[in-house]
Protein backbone atom coordinates (compact mmCIF):
# COMPACT_ATOMS: atom_id res chain seq x y z
CA UNK A 1 0.00 0.00 0.00
CA UNK A 2 1.70 3.21 -1.23
CA UNK A 3 -0.70 5.78 0.20
CA UNK A 4 2.17 8.25 0.73
CA UNK A 5 3.70 7.89 -2.72
CA UNK A 6 5.16 11.25 -3.78
CA UNK A 7 4.89 12.71 -0.28
CA UNK A 8 7.68 13.98 1.97
CA UNK A 9 7.50 13.56 5.74
CA UNK A 10 9.79 15.08 8.37
CA UNK A 11 10.00 13.19 11.68
CA UNK A 12 11.76 14.36 14.84
CA UNK A 13 13.09 11.94 17.41
CA UNK A 14 13.42 9.49 14.53
CA UNK A 15 16.54 7.61 15.59
CA UNK A 16 14.75 5.19 17.89
CA UNK A 17 11.43 4.12 19.36
CA UNK A 18 8.20 5.50 18.00
CA UNK A 19 9.88 7.97 15.66
CA UNK A 20 11.99 5.29 14.01
CA UNK A 21 8.98 2.98 13.69
CA UNK A 22 6.98 5.78 12.06
CA UNK A 23 9.80 6.56 9.64
CA UNK A 24 10.11 2.92 8.56
CA UNK A 25 6.35 2.47 8.12
CA UNK A 26 5.86 5.71 6.20
CA UNK A 27 8.78 4.85 3.92
CA UNK A 28 7.22 1.43 3.29
CA UNK A 29 4.06 3.24 2.27
CA UNK A 30 5.89 5.35 -0.28
CA UNK A 31 6.99 8.51 1.54
CA UNK A 32 10.40 10.11 1.36
CA UNK A 33 11.31 10.61 5.01
CA UNK A 34 13.61 13.13 6.68
CA UNK A 35 14.81 11.81 10.04
CA UNK A 36 15.77 14.36 12.68
CA UNK A 37 17.50 13.56 15.97
CA UNK A 38 20.52 14.15 18.16
CA UNK A 39 22.23 10.77 17.67
CA UNK A 40 23.61 10.66 14.15
CA UNK A 41 24.59 6.99 14.31
CA UNK A 42 21.01 6.00 15.19
CA UNK A 43 19.65 8.09 12.33
CA UNK A 44 22.12 6.55 9.90
CA UNK A 45 21.13 3.05 11.02
CA UNK A 46 17.48 3.85 10.35
CA UNK A 47 18.28 5.37 6.94
CA UNK A 48 20.28 2.26 6.02
CA UNK A 49 17.39 -0.01 6.99
CA UNK A 50 14.92 2.07 4.98
CA UNK A 51 17.20 2.18 1.94
CA UNK A 52 17.78 -1.59 2.09
CA UNK A 53 14.02 -2.06 1.81
CA UNK A 54 13.87 0.21 -1.22
CA UNK A 55 12.77 3.38 0.59
CA UNK A 56 14.07 6.92 0.48
CA UNK A 57 15.37 8.59 3.64
CA UNK A 58 17.65 11.39 4.80
CA UNK A 59 19.42 11.72 8.16
CA UNK A 60 19.39 15.22 9.65
CA UNK A 61 21.31 15.37 12.95
CA UNK A 62 20.24 18.23 15.18
CA UNK A 63 18.97 19.34 18.56
CA UNK A 64 15.26 20.15 18.35
CA UNK A 65 15.47 22.33 21.45
CA UNK A 66 17.41 24.80 19.27
CA UNK A 67 15.18 26.71 16.84
CA UNK A 68 18.02 27.15 14.37
CA UNK A 69 18.48 23.37 14.17
CA UNK A 70 14.78 22.84 13.45
CA UNK A 71 14.76 25.53 10.78
CA UNK A 72 17.85 23.97 9.20
CA UNK A 73 16.19 20.54 9.18
CA UNK A 74 13.20 21.89 7.27
CA UNK A 75 15.47 23.78 4.87
CA UNK A 76 17.58 20.70 4.16
CA UNK A 77 14.45 18.61 3.65
CA UNK A 78 13.27 21.07 1.01
CA UNK A 79 16.71 21.16 -0.62
CA UNK A 80 16.88 17.36 -0.83
CA UNK A 81 13.28 16.41 -1.60
CA UNK A 82 11.83 19.61 -3.06
CA UNK A 83 8.80 19.84 -0.78
CA UNK A 84 7.34 19.02 2.62
CA UNK A 85 3.84 17.58 2.93
CA UNK A 86 3.65 16.12 6.44
CA UNK A 87 5.47 16.29 9.76
CA UNK A 88 5.62 14.23 12.94
CA UNK A 89 6.86 16.22 15.93
CA UNK A 90 7.83 13.32 18.14
CA UNK A 91 11.09 14.13 19.94
CA UNK A 92 10.90 14.15 23.73
CA UNK A 93 12.47 13.18 27.02
CA UNK A 94 10.92 11.58 30.08
CA UNK A 95 11.47 14.54 32.39
CA UNK A 96 13.08 14.67 35.79
CA UNK A 97 11.65 12.55 38.59
CA UNK A 98 12.67 15.12 41.19
CA UNK A 99 9.85 16.18 43.50
CA UNK A 100 8.21 19.37 42.26
CA UNK A 101 9.47 21.69 44.99
CA UNK A 102 12.99 20.25 44.75
CA UNK A 103 13.23 20.63 40.99
CA UNK A 104 15.72 23.24 39.80
CA UNK A 105 14.83 25.81 37.15
CA UNK A 106 17.45 24.19 34.90
CA UNK A 107 15.79 20.77 35.20
CA UNK A 108 12.40 22.28 34.44
CA UNK A 109 13.69 24.30 31.49
CA UNK A 110 15.46 21.37 29.83
CA UNK A 111 12.27 19.31 29.67
CA UNK A 112 10.12 22.23 28.53
CA UNK A 113 12.66 23.06 25.80
CA UNK A 114 12.66 19.54 24.39
CA UNK A 115 9.09 18.40 25.05
CA UNK A 116 7.17 21.61 24.28
CA UNK A 117 9.28 24.38 22.77
CA UNK A 118 10.63 22.03 20.10
CA UNK A 119 7.09 21.42 18.86
CA UNK A 120 6.51 25.15 18.57
CA UNK A 121 9.71 25.44 16.52
CA UNK A 122 8.60 22.51 14.39
CA UNK A 123 5.19 23.96 13.62
CA UNK A 124 6.65 27.41 13.02
CA UNK A 125 8.99 26.20 10.28
CA UNK A 126 7.03 23.22 8.95
CA UNK A 127 3.72 24.95 8.22
CA UNK A 128 5.05 27.49 5.67
CA UNK A 129 6.71 24.64 3.78
CA UNK A 130 3.57 22.49 3.91
CA UNK A 131 1.46 25.41 2.70
CA UNK A 132 3.87 25.92 -0.20
CA UNK A 133 3.35 22.26 -1.14
CA UNK A 134 -0.42 22.78 -1.29
CA UNK A 135 -1.35 21.54 2.17
CA UNK A 136 -0.85 18.47 4.31
CA UNK A 137 -0.90 17.41 7.93
CA UNK A 138 1.06 17.40 11.17
CA UNK A 139 0.99 15.00 14.09
CA UNK A 140 2.24 16.26 17.45
CA UNK A 141 3.18 13.41 19.75
CA UNK A 142 2.33 14.11 23.38
CA UNK A 143 1.43 11.49 26.00
CA UNK A 144 -1.45 10.13 28.04
CA UNK A 145 -0.14 12.57 30.65
CA UNK A 146 -1.55 15.40 28.56
CA UNK A 147 -4.81 14.32 30.19
CA UNK A 148 -3.71 13.78 33.77
CA UNK A 149 -1.02 14.68 36.25
CA UNK A 150 2.04 12.51 36.23
CA UNK A 151 5.03 11.56 38.36
CA UNK A 152 7.09 14.31 36.72
CA UNK A 153 5.78 17.88 36.83
CA UNK A 154 7.93 19.12 33.97
CA UNK A 155 6.92 16.28 31.62
CA UNK A 156 3.21 16.44 32.37
CA UNK A 157 3.16 20.23 32.05
CA UNK A 158 4.89 20.09 28.68
CA UNK A 159 2.49 17.45 27.38
CA UNK A 160 -0.51 19.51 28.53
CA UNK A 161 0.98 22.42 26.58
CA UNK A 162 1.06 20.37 23.38
CA UNK A 163 -2.74 20.15 23.54
CA UNK A 164 -3.12 23.93 23.38
CA UNK A 165 -0.46 24.31 20.71
CA UNK A 166 -2.08 21.65 18.54
CA UNK A 167 -5.57 23.08 18.81
CA UNK A 168 -4.43 26.62 18.07
CA UNK A 169 -2.50 25.53 14.98
CA UNK A 170 -5.47 23.46 13.82
CA UNK A 171 -7.75 26.50 14.10
CA UNK A 172 -5.37 28.91 12.44
CA UNK A 173 -4.39 26.75 9.46
CA UNK A 174 -7.29 24.37 8.85
CA UNK A 175 -8.90 26.58 6.20
CA UNK A 176 -5.52 26.77 4.43
CA UNK A 177 -5.35 23.02 4.08
CA UNK A 178 -3.14 21.99 6.99
CA UNK A 179 -4.56 19.58 9.55
CA UNK A 180 -2.86 19.38 12.95
CA UNK A 181 -3.61 16.61 15.43
CA UNK A 182 -2.21 15.21 18.67
CA UNK A 183 -1.28 11.59 19.31
CA UNK A 184 -1.11 10.37 22.92
CA UNK A 185 1.00 7.25 23.40
CA UNK A 186 0.61 5.31 26.61
CA UNK A 187 3.24 2.93 27.95
CA UNK A 188 5.12 1.91 24.81
CA UNK A 189 8.15 -0.36 24.38
CA UNK A 190 10.86 2.26 23.83
CA UNK A 191 14.25 3.06 25.32
CA UNK A 192 12.46 4.93 28.12
CA UNK A 193 10.45 1.89 29.22
CA UNK A 194 13.33 -0.51 28.57
CA UNK A 195 15.31 1.40 31.20
CA UNK A 196 12.68 0.33 33.77
CA UNK A 197 10.98 -2.82 32.44
CA UNK A 198 9.68 -3.85 35.85
CA UNK A 199 7.94 -0.51 36.30
CA UNK A 200 6.45 -0.66 32.81
CA UNK A 201 5.13 -4.16 33.40
CA UNK A 202 3.63 -3.14 36.73
CA UNK A 203 1.70 -0.36 35.02
CA UNK A 204 0.58 -2.82 32.34
CA UNK A 205 -0.59 -5.31 34.93
CA UNK A 206 -2.47 -2.84 37.11
CA UNK A 207 -3.50 0.09 34.91
CA UNK A 208 -3.87 -1.01 31.30
CA UNK A 209 -7.06 -2.90 30.38
CA UNK A 210 -5.30 -4.71 27.52
CA UNK A 211 -2.74 -5.93 30.04
CA UNK A 212 0.40 -5.21 28.07
CA UNK A 213 2.83 -2.55 26.92
CA UNK A 214 2.27 -1.16 23.43
CA UNK A 215 4.68 -1.36 20.51
CA UNK A 216 6.26 1.30 18.37
CA UNK A 217 4.60 -0.23 15.32
CA UNK A 218 1.16 0.26 16.87
CA UNK A 219 1.92 3.93 17.44
CA UNK A 220 3.36 4.28 13.93
CA UNK A 221 0.15 2.97 12.37
CA UNK A 222 -1.89 5.55 14.29
CA UNK A 223 0.48 8.30 13.16
CA UNK A 224 0.15 7.17 9.56
CA UNK A 225 -3.64 7.22 9.85
CA UNK A 226 -3.72 10.78 11.20
CA UNK A 227 -1.36 11.98 8.46
CA UNK A 228 -3.29 10.26 5.69
CA UNK A 229 -6.34 11.26 3.68
CA UNK A 230 -8.26 8.62 5.63
CA UNK A 231 -8.30 11.22 8.43
CA UNK A 232 -9.28 14.07 6.13
CA UNK A 233 -11.97 15.42 8.49
CA UNK A 234 -9.94 15.06 11.68
CA UNK A 235 -8.35 18.32 12.80
CA UNK A 236 -7.42 19.60 16.26
CA UNK A 237 -8.18 16.18 17.78
CA UNK A 238 -6.28 13.99 20.21
CA UNK A 239 -6.02 10.23 19.84
CA UNK A 240 -4.81 7.98 22.65
CA UNK A 241 -2.88 4.83 21.77
CA UNK A 242 -2.72 3.48 25.28
CA UNK A 243 -4.43 0.10 25.61
CA UNK A 244 -7.21 1.76 27.57
CA UNK A 245 -4.98 3.42 30.19
CA UNK A 246 -7.02 6.64 30.17
CA UNK A 247 -10.30 4.74 30.30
Amino acid sequence: MKQFEGKVVLITGAGSGMGRAAAILLAQRGAAVALVGRRESKLNDAVTEIAAAGGCALALPGDVSRPEDVERAVTRTLENFGALHHAVNNAGVSGDFTHLVDMTPAQWQRTIDIDLNSLFYGIKYEIPAILAAGGGSIVNVSSVFADRGGPTADYSSAKHGIRGLTRTAAIQFGRQGVRVNELQPGVIDTEMTQANPEGAQKVADTGIPLGRVGTGDEVAKAIAFLLSDDASYINGAHLAVDGGFLA
